[in-house]
């Protein structure tokens, strides 16, 4: 048996074994990872019907205004850690670099902070503005009040890119739900005696230290805290170069996903927006199944040869709409009875601009497929670009349809921004599988020639 014979046949023998090992673990970590997803939009959509029934769509509106910025404002601020925090932990063995996790820990420790510290600050700058665009209608102190969470969510965010470097996804999963489960306890002891947006604020903060808590005590519980060294500027510096490079491609998507909100309440004013938010997580519930098609696949798709990975992407992508599909048709059936009877008779004018966002994301499940090809074969900044795209439609719509049109101009905006990066997405991955095939045929015309030579 020669040298090139040898590694053949074990692999033969192993590789069903091996196949269905992975299958089970991609299978577990999707139910995990939708159970996480799934807990978290009911426990939103609790504390949302909470509000509602409390304050009616002008607290909604609150609710969203003080959860949605203070977020972006933390992607910003804590330099991308929960993208970077996995890679580190895990050594940066992909790259085939080593770094000291007796140093790496306690400088991820340490960009948290100052990432939280940054975020609250930058809030409190901006106070005048976000005062006078996004609170006007609250006051100046709960605008002040609002820099707290810009502080506390960084926390949250970057742990649960902790506990998926320590290699609890478990945890990771479970601190999804976690995060917004938390705050319906709380809130509604805090609504025994105090009411208005300033409780809302209280409650947000609670809950997100809450979270935290949760999410430190069990990093303590793998050692994460465990032979501490000190932490290290230059380290401090690849994590945050590679921090910002790597959730690029994120942070367009969550402005592609909130810049509406954020533009129609400064525009249209937080009534019409708490009517929009009910809409627009009615509505993005489609996304579930494009969301564990993503999660699920871009692994795998990192492992098969590329032609391998871009013959199954091409096989999956009708599949992929059609789940959107059937995901979608239920939520249009019942949209028009049940958002009234779920959050009162006042949120009639959610109706429609849930059918326009159902028709814009019905489209998402084959974004999640291109995207998990395009991140598996190496090319995670042409997702990005056609993020981008999404996100430029998203911008030019808005300014244009919703100063005439409200909510219902801010959900064509995001329909066609999501029709956008799905067809940027596609036209992206045909032109790769064009010339993946094109490549191939010339290699073949290669061989064949230096045959005939021979």
């Amino acid at each position: 048996m020669t040298e090139t014979q040898r590694p053949v046949e074990p692999v033969e023998i192993e590789a069903p074994a091996q196949r269905r090992t992975v299958s089970k673990k991609i299978v577990a970590l999707m139910a995990g990872n939708m159970v996480g997803r799934v807990g978290a939009l009911a426990s939103l959509g609790l504390a949302t019907i909470m509000v509602a029934r409390i304050g009616g769509p002008e607290l909604v509106g609150a609710f969203t205004l003080v959860r949605i910025l203070p977020g972006l404002l933390c992607q910003l601020s804590n330099a991308g850690l929960p993208a970077a925090a996995p890679y580190f932990l895990a050594d940066g063995s992909a790259s085939g670099r080593v770094y000291d996790q007796s140093r790496v820990r306690p400088t991820l420790a340490w960009l948290t902070v100052v990432g939280a510290l940054i975020g609250g600050l930058s809030w409190l700058a901006l106070t005048p503005l976000l005062y006078l665009v996004f609170f006007k209608s609250f006051g100046i102190w709960v605008t002040v009040a609002a820099a707290v969470p810009s502080f506390t969510q960084g926390y949250v965010s970057v742990g649960k890119g902790l506990l998926q470097g320590t290699e609890d996804m478990r945890g990771a999963s479970m601190a999804i739900a976690v995060e917004e489960f938390v705050f319906l306890p709380i809130y509604g002891v805090i609504l025994i005696g105090w009411y208005g947006p300033g409780a809302l604020i209280a409650g947000l903060v609670l809950a997100d230290v809450a979270a935290a808590a949760w999410i430190a005590r069990r990093l303590a519980r793998r050692g994460f805290f465990a032979g501490w060294g000190r932490p290290d500027l230059r380290l401090a510096r690849t994590i945050s170069s590679y921090g910002f490079r790597g959730y690029l491609g994120q942070l367009i998507d969550l402005l592609q996903l909130r810049f509406d909100m954020a533009l129609l309440g400064g525009l249209a004013g937080p009534k019409v927006l708490g009517v929009y938010t009910v809409a627009s997580k009615f509505a993005e519930l489609v996304q579930l199944p494009g969301l564990a098609l993503n999660y699920v696949l871009f692994p795998d798709f990192a492992k098969d040869d590329k032609a391998e990975a871009t013959r199954r992407t091409r096989k999956l992508i009708l599949p992929a709409f059609g789940v959107s599909v059937v995901a979608a048709l239920p939520l249009a059936a019942i949209a028009g009875t049940a958002l009234p009877w779920i959050f009162g008779d006042v949120f009639d004018d959610a109706v429609v601009p849930t059918y326009i966002r159902l028709a814009g994301v019905v489209t998402f499940g084959v974004t999640g497929l291109i995207m998990a090809y395009l991140y598996g074969v190496g090319r995670p900044g042409a997702a990005s670009t056609c993020q981008g795209i999404g996100l430029a439609v998203v911008v030019i719509a808005g300014v244009m349809l919703i100063p005439s049109f409200g909510a219902e101009g801010a959900a064509t905006a995001t329909a066609l921004s999501f029709v956008a990066t799905t067809a940027a997405l596609l036209v992206w991955f045909f032109h790769v599988e064009r010339a993946e095939r094109n490549g191939r045929a010339d290699q073949a015309v290669k061989v064949e020639k230096v045959e005939k030579k021979g």
